[in-house]
C-alpha cells in the first residue's frame, strides 16, 4: 500500500504534466506555463495538499466531494479532456497507470455502495 504522501505527490505530478501539455499545445508556450495555467496548477496542487480524503481515494475524479471552485473546476475539466488522451503519446507509462488506478478505484467505490 502506498503512503498518503506518495499518493499526493503522484496526483500532483500527474496534474502538473497534464496542465503543462495543455499549455504547450493550446497557449503555445515554449518553456514553463502561461500565467493562467500557472495559476491553475498552483490551485490544483494546493487543493491536493489540503485534501482530507487522500487516504481513501486515488484521484480527484474519483472523489465524492468536489472542492474546486466552479471556475477552476471547469478549467481543470477542460485541461483533462484535452490532455488525457494526449498523455499516451508524451507520458505513456504514467497515462496507462493513471487509467488502471482510476478504473480499479471506481470499481472499488461502486462495490462499496
Amino acid at each position: 500500500m502506498k503512503s498518503t504522501a506518495d499518493k499526493r505527490e503522484r496526483e500532483k505530478r500527474m496534474v502538473s504534466e497534464m496542465i503543462a501539455l495543455y499549455c504547450r499545445k493550446k497557449h503555445h508556450t515554449k518553456t514553463g506555463l502561461c500565467p493562467e495555467c500557472a495559476e491553475l496548477e498552483a490551485y490544483a496542487r494546493m487543493r491536493s495538499d489540503k485534501c482530507p480524503f487522500m487516504e481513501t481515494k486515488t484521484f480527484c475524479s474519483n472523489c465524492k466531494v468536489h472542492c474546486y471552485k466552479p471556475v477552476m473546476r471547469e478549467k481543470i475539466r477542460e485541461v483533462m479532456r484535452f490532455s488525457g488522451p494526449r498523455m499516451l503519446f508524451s507520458h505513456p507509462v504514467m497515462a496507462i497507470s493513471h487509467v488502471i488506478e482510476s478504473k480499479k478505484e471506481k470499481k472499488r467505490l461502486d462495490e462499496s455502495r
